[in-house]
């Protein structure tokens, strides 16, 4: 079993900075990518930034310069800091890795999600 669990999200105002976090934990082999998602109410998720096991990273436009993620390959976590934060970057935010596991082979996990709110 594998468990992805999120933390970090609340509410902030508009220019503020969060951080997130997600642990997985369980019988991991090897962890290959790992990203954020975010789904604001009304529409579909979308990828907001991913690490692969070597550090490289992509981010969606709407975020870069604003969002990095990282990774403790030590810690199986990834990060998501999110400064200069936007109205427009409220939603669930969603954690998703490629994880190996000892008995289940290659499989993609997502964690609960936690909330994020941008409001003044």
């Amino acid at each position: 079993q594998v468990q992805l669990v999120e933390s970090g999200g609340g509410l902030v105002q508009p220019g503020g900075s969060l951080r997130l976090s997600c642990a997985a934990s369980g019988s991991i082999f090897n962890i290959n990518d790992m990203a954020w998602y975010r789904q604001a109410p009304g529409k579909e998720r979308e990828l907001v930034a991913v690490i692969t096991s070597g550090g490289r990273t992509d981010y969606a436009d709407s975020v870069k310069g604003r969002f990095s993620i990282s990774r403790d390959n030590v810690k199986n976590t990834v990060y998501l800091q999110m400064n200069s934060l936007k109205p427009e970057d409220t939603a669930v935010y969603y954690c998703n890795a490629d994880i190996l596991t000892v008995v289940g082979g290659l499989k993609d996990y997502w964690g609960q999600g936690t909330q994020v709110t941008v409001s003044s």
